[in-house]
């Protein structure tokens, strides 16, 4: 049978590619690895194929023809590796990916890709600024877990960072029979010796197993499907509506500014009026 989800580029046939003639791609990013002791290790996968299946279906509806490239299931996870069978690929590994699947779409007559990452250990911004001038692929990329803070804050009691409530929250609304919620502990972690470091102006690699008790940082108690539907349907209306955006585009030479328009005065403060004393 035909699949009924056009945008997911695994089902679809050759026949079916040909009719679609997609705009614009995306491709989701997760990892293999723990996420405190009550979910799965393919929780970064999960959720970031759902986000992207879910905005991909609404801007369909919207007319935009985007393809759903198949997720990517390991991330850059070196600082996790001391528990067990976390799997890890260099991030020059996933740029890699990335410079493929550009040169890949480029071949095809695709030149809008969005990337979407669902681990924070992957740093995309520097590959993608790599390829800028080099590819005719316009790149953008989305880390979906910072771009939804302000919902996060409506939905959710505790800010998350790895499977406290928000990832448990999603994980119980798409896969509830991979939660052990009773196994989950407090999500608490040790303070750090530097004050630098706890006034938040340097930044190391975090290693998690001195870091956590059991891989999570957040507490996941009061976590329930209910939130993460509700989060989930946000997420895919503002990526949704983004892609259609961006798969109506035209890419001249000045996308993505419009440069038709009157410049907007920034000024050395930020576009704000320095006050005179």
């Amino acid at each position: 049978m035909p699949t009924q989800h056009p945008w997911r580029l695994a089902e679809a046939t050759l026949k079916q590619v040909r009719q679609f003639k997609y705009q614009a791609a995306v491709l989701p990013f997760g990892a293999t690895e723990p996420h405190n002791l009550h979910l799965p290790y393919a929780t970064d996968n999960y959720e970031c194929e759902a986000i992207c299946d879910r905005a991909c279906a609404y801007a369909w509806k919207l007319g935009a023809r985007v393809a759903l490239l198949p997720t990517i299931p390991f991330g850059a996870d070196q600082n996790q590796l001391a528990f067990p069978m976390t799997i890890s690929l260099d991030q020059a590994q996933l740029d890699g990916i990335v410079k493929s699947v550009a040169a890949s779409l480029e071949q095809h007559g695709v030149r809008k890709l969005v990337v979407v990452n669902g681990h924070g250990g992957n740093h995309f911004q520097p590959g993608i600024r790599s390829l800028y001038g080099r590819s005719k692929v316009f790149i953008s990329l989305i880390n979906w877990y910072q771009m939804m803070s302000d919902e996060a804050a409506k939905v959710f009691v505790h800010a998350d960072d790895h499977a406290g409530e928000m990832e448990t929250s999603l994980v119980q609304a798409l896969r509830p029979e991979l939660v052990t919620k009773e196994w989950a502990d407090d999500g608490a972690t040790y303070p750090v010796r530097l004050q630098a470091a706890a006034k938040g102006w340097i930044w190391f690699p975090r290693p998690w197993h001195t870091l956590t008790t059991n891989s999570g940082v957040g507490y996941p108690h009061l976590a329930s499907a209910e939130k993460g539907r509700r989060y989930l349907k946000a997420t895919e209306a503002r990526i949704g509506n983004f892609l259609a955006e961006l798969a109506r585009a035209k890419l001249d030479k000045t996308f993505p500014y419009d440069r038709s328009k009157k410049p907007v005065p920034q000024g050395r403060f930020g576009g704000r009026k320095r006050r005179v004393p």
